[in-house]
């Protein structure tokens, strides 16, 4: 699978492009702090398709909590694909790369997400945002989420959520976070896609010569190495450049100032 980090980032840079481009009627934020957090969201929901494994980032963000619900998601997702696989699927041993792998799934889940805040609101924007900013925390900030430990990342999570539930009214909240942990998901296939195991993106819905699993990838010579020198090297670092750039573009005022800056130069 491609690393948590990347899958975080270009959440991240997916989700300030968006925030960007989605009109507040829609949820689209209108501060700098509401298009931060909209990116954070998106950056941590980029992470959820890898509950599947209790190998990934996600399954250890929150300690024995997320291992558990890793394990669960696993099996429920190997039964899963049991149920609608082909009669020339192979038969598997895992659940990775099944059901939470597919657009079904960041469908559902952006959906269920949008009911859970009309129905529940608050606790159910703060959840949201405490798990998404945790996922979001630990893939973007590695390093000290290492150091430090789940516990750590459990506070600051509870933190965060507890600080920018505010943004989100729950009419606004039911279609932005809805988004972004949607957003989030496709990101997450999309990465995997470019890899050489590909991913089952369009699964079970496209039955063909006896399959309903096949995995969608890059031709050989493009698809890359998941955790190669081509996502250490090249495609991270482009990212991270790219998310913090935009993250800098999001800040009230810059972008009226590089353009007088350009009108001045020429």
């Amino acid at each position: 699978m491609v690393m948590g980090a990347t899958h975080a980032v270009s959440g991240a840079v997916a989700g300030l492009l968006a925030a960007q481009a989605l009109p507040p009627d829609w949820g689209g934020p209108t501060s700098t702090a509401e298009m931060l957090t909209f990116a954070g969201v998106c950056a941590g929901a980029a992470l959820l398709p890898d509950l599947d494994t209790n190998q990934s980032t996600v399954a250890r963000s929150f300690g024995p909590l997320s291992a558990v619900l890793a394990r669960g998601v696993a099996r429920v997702s190997l039964g899963y694909y049991g149920i609608t696989r082909g009669r020339k699927d192979p038969r598997r041993h895992g659940g990775h790369r099944t059901l939470t792998h597919t657009a079904l799934f960041a469908i559902a889940v952006s959906v269920g997400v949008s009911a859970a805040v009309i129905r529940f609101g608050r606790p159910a924007i703060i959840a949201t945002l405490f798990l998404t900013l945790g996922l979001a925390l630990r893939g973007l900030a590695g390093d000290w989420a290492a150091k430090h430990g789940w516990i750590a990342v459990t506070t600051v999570a509870a933190a965060l959520a507890a600080v920018t539930w505010q943004f989100y009214p729950d009419e606004v909240g039911s279609r932005a976070l809805g988004a972004a942990v949607g957003l989030g998901c496709l990101m997450h296939c999309l990465g995997d896609a470019i890899t050489r195991e590909g991913v089952p993106f369009l699964a079970p819905l496209t039955p063909w010569r006896g399959r309903r699993w096949q995995e969608w990838r890059l031709p050989s010579w493009l698809a890359i190495r998941a955790g190669g020198r081509f996502e250490r090297v090249v495609l991270g670092p482009a990212l991270t450049i790219a998310a913090v750039a935009l993250a800098v573009w999001t800040v009230d005022g810059v972008p009226a100032a590089v353009v007088g800056a350009i009108d001045q130069y020429r």
